[in-house]
């Protein structure tokens, strides 16, 4: 069972789209996919549960905050409690007899406040006992998510919010890999080269407070960019406006790996999937502009599955 993250710096990036598409495509072709939406805004939730039937079934005890809040109170319950699976999109995943399923477990609006407390269990008598804190802080998640069965999913992906805080670390330190959606703009490339700094300190500290924790039996961490896919492009004959290409190439010289397939820009076409619970890619064409979009992500999704290498638990 692989972890993905799906992470940028920079909000309004469609980091919310790439996730729900990407996961329903595979689902369509067999795969087993379980979303966790990590992002306080919960736009990944409502894009499958709408926000009444959210309230009134998930928000008192069926999402990732009231996991985190019963963690940090010391109290206990499966992560895999709070799987969901949303039956519109199911039904529609389902007329692909091709067995793959998309399970959820749902954010929360108060997620944001979750760092706060976590932040409040870093500190440390000594500076032995500090790093030894902040390994089990950051840890957190992955050690929620071996209460599911690596036999029930082939891939889970973590829509994370857009920022580098506790909660977005520990989805990071679950990751074997991670994917950057972004768009061609100068803040978006810019907090690029930002997020990949970040991951490296991360990483390289998170490894070397491995050796404080003498008992432990935690490994380290070496996620994979698996590299940046470019949203909300503007086309002209199907190649980028000539604006936008610079920020390509800025991206290209961070030496990523550069997703072929680049998702143009159509506010009506991806704006409208969520009130539906479908994602774009399994609606049916409507018109060529649909039709085109929808083979855009199957070429993305077809990318994605030999970039991270991931297989089907037969």
């Amino acid at each position: 069972m692989q972890v993905t993250s799906v992470i940028n710096y920079k909000g309004g990036v469609g980091k919310t789209s790439v996730t729900a598409n990407l996961g329903a495509e595979l689902a369509w072709l067999g795969y087993r996919v379980l979303l966790l939406d990590m992002d306080a805004q919960a736009s990944l939730t409502f894009s499958f549960i709408k926000p009444e039937v959210w309230q009134q079934q998930y928000a008192n005890s069926k999402t990732i905050k009231k996991w985190f809040d019963a963690i940090t109170q010391q109290g206990n319950f499966s992560l895999e409690s709070l799987v969901t699976t949303p039956e519109i999109v199911n039904t529609e995943i389902r007329k692909s007899g091709n067995g793959g399923k998309l399970d959820l477990i749902p954010s929360d609006l108060g997620l944001i406040n979750v760092d706060l407390e976590l932040a409040t269990q870093l500190a440390g008598a000594s500076l032995k006992q500090a790093k030894i804190n902040y390994l089990k802080v950051h840890n957190r998640l992955a050690d929620g998510l071996k209460s599911i069965n690596d036999n029930h999913y082939d891939l889970i992906l973590i829509d994370c919010p857009p920022n580098f805080n506790i909660v977005t670390k520990n989805a990071i330190v679950c990751s074997d890999n991670i994917l950057i959606p972004a768009k061609p703009d100068y803040l978006s490339t810019l907090g690029i080269d930002y997020l990949i700094k970040s991951v490296k300190k991360l990483v390289a500290e998170y490894n070397e407070f491995i050796k404080f924790e003498d008992e432990s039996n935690i490994k380290s961490i070496d996620p994979k960019i698996l590299g940046v896919v470019f949203t909300m492009i503007e086309n002209n004959r199907g190649v980028p406006i000539s604006s936008i290409r610079p920020y390509i190439s800025q991206t290209e010289k961070l030496g990523l790996s550069i997703f072929k397939s680049k998702l143009r820009d159509n506010k009506n076409i991806y704006a409208e999937a969520p009130q539906y619970g479908v994602p774009v890619v399994l609606n049916k064409y409507s018109n060529p502009t649909h039709k085109e979009i929808v083979q855009e992500i199957k070429d993305f999704v077809d990318q994605f599955i030999t970039k991270s290498r991931i297989l089907k638990n037969e």
